[in-house]
């Protein structure tokens, strides 16, 4: 097979787009968790403005301080209109609604009770946040908030 020069430096472009990632989009995955409520959230239907998933556990030390922290933020990121969500990873229902009632959080926590929202959206170790944009594109994923969070979510609106 021949391929011109052209063809060539098509195909190359493309597979280099393919080594480095730049042509994999990831959306929210469609899970439904439940809130301390019980009432069903889906993660994929947040879609229309930014979120924010903040995935924790009661018993790490720097998710108590992030919990505390984004507690703070909360008000000025809802009137920006970024969606926040505590997800608390694999724990007993009680002992997550004592930490939230103790340290009196106000943001939205889901429970991830069997810690399939962390495995689908693999996250290695607590704490995990993950930006999404209002299409409902993961546009970052670390274990700390950027500073310049609302710059990516303002970049990716």
């Amino acid at each position: 097979m021949h391929l011109s020069r052209k063809g060539a430096v098509s195909l190359l472009t493309v597979l280099i787009l393919l080594v480095f990632g730049f042509t994999n989009i990831t959306f929210a995955q469609d899970i439904i968790l439940k809130d301390l409520e019980s009432q069903p959230v889906n993660l994929s239907h947040y879609k229309g403005n930014p979120a924010i998933f903040f995935f924790w556990t009661t018993w790490c030390p720097y998710c108590r301080k992030e919990m505390k922290t984004l507690n703070q933020m909360y008000p000025q990121m809802k009137k920006e209109g970024i969606a926040l969500f505590g997800v608390n990873v694999g724990e007993l229902d009680y002992k997550v609604v004592k930490f939230i009632k103790d340290n009196a959080i106000s943001f939205r926590v889901l429970l991830d009770r069997n810690s399939a929202a962390a495995y689908d959206y693999e996250v290695i170790g607590v704490p995990t946040y993950i930006l999404l944009d209002k299409a409902g594109r993961v546009i970052m994923q670390g274990n700390s908030l950027p500073v310049d969070y609302k710059d990516l979510l303002k970049n990716n609106l």
